[in-house]
């Protein structure tokens, strides 16, 4: 591995747990920096319940809700995906007397692109607990509801169900979609895409890509892809991959979710020391460790510029290191 002026990345092959369709922004990062990206596709997403979904959105209509959370980019886009065959749209369903909260400023702008204001988002936590200590105590002397809806993952941590109860409100959950292991099933896959999306741009949010789902770019080589991206990049099973990366082959992989650290482990582990392991974010992280993994960096910020960055720290303690023991 090396490092060379402005690209601080060069000669890494790097694995990004990512799907082809919401990759491209990450991989172009990691591209301009010098780096190999490599796409090893290890989670996806299906639609949840709809007829709950359904029943729960027809009572959001109903003004029943004090409150909307939307807890990831993955859950406008499956609200959207029920709103479609409905004939309808999220913004549609929002009544006036229903507040819109979110979980970081990308996560805001994304929901703007969609019609929708939110009213609260934390800046510096950008995280279910973020947003729990931005959330104030419900007085019911103020009047309203205290219900607050909660379409979420199936795999969804109890941090916002948990933070918004001990204040007094009462969160009802609903299934919006379900991670599952990569590929999803395509009568349940979803396929939603966000507006003012085009196969040239990608947004990262809270550890998951929103890039374009099915305006996929020309594709180059064979097995190869990175929608979202103007390039196209390997595209290997996690099975070619832990045989690359014991053969030395790819230098780091990055976790892009919990999710994607659960099959990592179980699909690549164990990750010998010589691979660099970066986490999207804290909560990335403590799933990782928690599975035995080593994480030598974990980025500031959820976004490209913020993996890169915690690699290029890495990478260079890495040499540092190296030179160290040589020496």
């Amino acid at each position: 591995m090396t490092e060379s002026g402005n690209v601080p990345l060069a000669g890494l092959r790097v694995a990004v747990t990512r799907s082809a369709d919401r990759a491209g922004a990450m991989a172009d990062a990691l591209a301009a920096a010098g780096a190999q990206p490599v796409l090893v596709p290890v989670i996806d997403f299906e639609v949840g319940e709809q007829k709950v979904l359904g029943d729960s959105l027809q009572r959001l209509a109903a003004g029943e809700y004090r409150w909307l959370v939307i807890s990831s980019i993955t859950t406008v886009r499956a609200l959207k995906q029920w709103c479609e065959a409905a004939g309808t749209s999220l913004q549609a369903l929002i009544p006036a007397s229903t507040s819109v909260a979110t979980i970081g400023p990308t996560s805001v702008a994304v929901l703007a692109a969609e019609g929708i204001h939110a009213e609260l988002a934390p800046v510096d936590l950008q995280s279910a607990a973020g947003l729990v200590a931005l959330w104030s105590d419900f007085d019911s002397a103020d009047g309203g509801s205290p219900r607050v809806l909660l379409p979420q993952s199936n795999l969804a941590e109890p941090t916002l169900v948990e933070g918004l109860t001990a204040k007094g409100w009462h969160p009802e959950i609903v299934t919006a979609y379900k991670t599952v292991d990569y590929p999803a099933d395509p009568a349940r896959r979803l396929t939603a895409t966000l507006a003012g999306r085009s196969p040239e741009r990608g947004w990262i949010y809270e550890g998951r890509s929103a890039t374009e789902e099915i305006l996929l770019p020309a594709r180059g080589a064979d097995r190869q892809g990175g929608a979202g991206s103007s390039r196209a990049y390997p595209l290997l099973t996690p099975a070619e991959a832990a045989g690359e990366i014991r053969a030395r082959a790819i230098n780091a992989v990055v976790l892009a979710s919990g999710s994607a650290a659960r099959r990592v482990a179980a699909t690549m582990a164990p990750l010998p020391e010589n691979c660099l392991v970066i986490a999207i974010g804290q909560p990335t992280q403590a799933e990782a460790q928690r599975l035995g993994m080593v994480v030598v960096a974990t980025a500031d910020h959820p976004t490209p510029q913020g993996i890169v960055a915690a690699l290029a720290r890495a990478h260079t303690n890495f040499l540092n290191q190296q030179v160290t023991e040589s020496s």
